[in-house]
């Protein structure tokens, strides 16, 4: 019995070694096929797709014709000032999936598989993450084309749009890398979400994004100006109205390096240790 299974074993091996072996993946092509794994997402969960449109949309409706003529006189002058800002909210919001996609390929096993392929392991990480900047880009377009059906007139025209959109994708990029750490560290995909949201809206709410820091108390006034999403609404609303200063733009991009040399290795770090168990 033993000395069959050796044949087996000789012949098996014999087989393999006629072939010269494939190469290893490089750490672009790996991040290129976990990217396009992330995308097959669409096809098979459609309903993300309702989370990136309508969400929004409905913010967008709802603060403009419910708030807009208690905040600024009249919803057309609130969308001027607010559309800019929901930008912002449409994004971070959409920045959570990276962390729920991995924290459920961890809980179903998947990561016990990646772990043993021969890849560049932080691929799963990259790959979700510039899968997201699809996310993104629907959510901007879909929110900026609504503001401006609604009557919304950027000074800065499709320059200033286009500009306003490259920025808040790279903050938003930035911030993946905050609830890719969280994914890795949670024990369940509903974890991830739940501390999102403690995270997300008192950030989202104490910032120039729905109302003018002028109108708050003047300790708010100050967490306000320290609060990274304020630094990208300011730069998405004056690139535009066609008014950014340098500083208005660089602020935010600054913001975004910060986030990303923090968060982006500690991800990997949490990453590759949980290989390791």
């Amino acid at each position: 019995m033993t000395s069959s299974i050796e044949r087996v074993d000789d012949r098996v091996m014999a087989a393999l070694s006629t072939h010269e072996r494939p190469p290893k993946a490089s750490a672009l092509s790996a991040t290129i096929t976990h990217l396009w794994r992330g995308m097959m997402a669409f096809k098979h969960f459609p309903a993300q797709l309702i989370d990136i449109i309508l969400l929004p949309v409905i913010f967008l409706l709802l603060f403009t014709y419910l708030f807009g003529g208690a905040f600024a006189g009249s919803p057309g002058q609130y969308l001027q000032f607010f559309l800019p800002g929901i930008a912002v909210q449409s994004v971070i919001l959409m920045t959570v999936y990276t962390g729920t996609a991995i924290n459920t390929d961890i809980n179903k096993g998947v990561f016990d598989r990646f772990r043993t392929l021969p890849f560049w392991q932080p691929a799963a990480i990259a790959g979700n993450l510039v899968g997201d900047i699809l996310r993104y880009v629907i959510a901007l377009t879909m929110t900026i084309g609504i503001g401006l059906a609604l009557g919304f007139r950027p000074g800065g025209g499709i320059l200033g749009i286009l500009g306003a959109m490259a920025v808040l994708i790279v903050f938003a990029f930035s911030v993946s890398w905050i609830f890719a750490a969280i994914g890795v560290v949670a024990s369940v995909p509903e974890r991830v979400s739940g501390t999102s949201m403690i995270v997300i809206y008192p950030l989202l709410f104490m910032s120039n994004i729905f109302v003018r820091p002028e109108t708050m108390p003047s300790w708010m006034q100050v967490l306000v100006k320290i609060n990274p999403l304020s630094h990208a609404a300011t730069a998405s609303r004056t690139l535009m109205h066609g008014t950014a200063g340098f500083w208005d733009v660089m602020w935010a991009l600054i913001t975004s390096l910060l986030i990303t040399v923090v968060f982006a290795p500690l991800a990997v770090r949490l990453y590759r240790n949980k290989n390791t168990r």
